[in-house]
């Protein structure tokens, strides 16, 4: 049976899910939705998509459609997912899953009644690179002892991932966070039990924090150190160490290091090499299977509720 997909969102990341849904055998974007028209309309002639639309609910009207995937600026996440699950269609938002909990705990909630696939774009839980030490760490090998992560980007100004203009903010606290508070927990199976925040001065004109520094303590000990720039002019990206106690290793996205800057092959140890790619199967392979897939909105809830405990923090101070 082919899996025909709606995707929201033809920006720098809704072509990434494009790329690799070309990859995943019986899968079909019939429907593509974006802002601007004639932009969607280009992409759609490229990869060959018969619908476009600017409303979502046009394509929730189409009853051919089993699953969307929700690729649109932070502030829609939520709402659009519940959307998506009221007109019976599994569903994959993008990270982050809302941004602000009561949102998150609605979309968990139908998500229970409805008994659809609803799952959040949490990619370093599939990066091969993330795998490989989940690997080690599941077979009692690797426990880490701390985490030190750097996300870096420069964004003074309201840019895509393309340098095009943006029609919403970013945030580092809601969006970029959530990557590294989720994937802590995940990998230190255990879950956070404190969390600190600092944030340095908000942007004038964007209205957010550019600079932020973040502490985690999983219950079982380990702890995260997490700091978050849109002031950083090099080199960019989001770059994990895990220290362990029988090793150290640095992801830098799919690619994995040890301590001493040489090269570990991952290539083993999914399908692809590529996030993206491995997320989009394993929505695919839940629905297929009729269950749960990994970083469900229910199993990445708890990250959101330690980043509204970090907002509440924050907006103390």
């Amino acid at each position: 049976m082919t899996i025909k997909v709606a995707l929201a969102g033809a920006g720098a990341f809704g072509l990434k899910h494009l790329d690799a849904m070309k990859l995943i055998p019986d899968v079909e974007v019939v429907s593509l939705i974006s802002r601007d028209l004639a932009k969607t309309q280009e992409v759609a002639s490229r990869y060959g998509i018969p619908h476009v639309t600017t409303k979502l609910e046009d394509s929730l009207a189409i009853r051919e459609v089993d699953a969307v995937i929700l690729v649109t600026p932070t502030q829609m996440h939520a709402s659009q997912t519940l959307a998506c699950l009221e007109a019976g269609k599994h569903v994959q938002v993008e990270i982050p899953l809302c941004d602000a909990l009561k949102d998150g705990q609605a979309v968990v909630q139908r998500a229970k009644e409805t008994g659809l696939v609803a799952m959040c774009g949490h990619t370093r839980r599939f990066n091969p690179s993330h795998q490989w030490v989940r690997q080690r760490i599941v077979k009692d090998e690797f426990h880490i002892q701390q985490m030190d992560v750097q996300t870096y980007f420069f964004r003074r100004t309201n840019m895509n991932a393309l340098g095009q203009p943006r029609s919403w903010t970013d945030h580092l606290l809601w969006h970029h966070a959530a990557h590294t508070v989720d994937l802590f927990a995940y990998q230190a199976r255990s879950p956070i039990v404190q969390a600190n925040a600092l944030q340095g001065p908000i942007h004038p004109v964007l209205g957010i924090a550019m600079d932020m520094s973040i502490q985690l303590k999983a219950a079982n000990g380990a702890i995260c150190t997490l700091s978050l720039s849109f002031n950083n002019e090099g080199p960019l990206g989001t770059f994990f160490r895990y220290i362990g106690d029988t090793g150290t290793y640095i992801a830098r996205y799919d690619d994995l290091f040890n301590g001493k800057e040489e090269k570990i092959d991952v290539s083993q140890v999914d399908v692809s090499m590529n996030g993206i790619e491995l997320q989009d199967r394993e929505f695919f392979a839940a629905i297929r299977e009729g269950r749960e897939p990994n970083a469900s909105v229910a199993q990445v809830l708890p990250c959101y509720e330690v980043l509204h405990r970090l907002e509440q923090q924050l907006n103390a101070a």
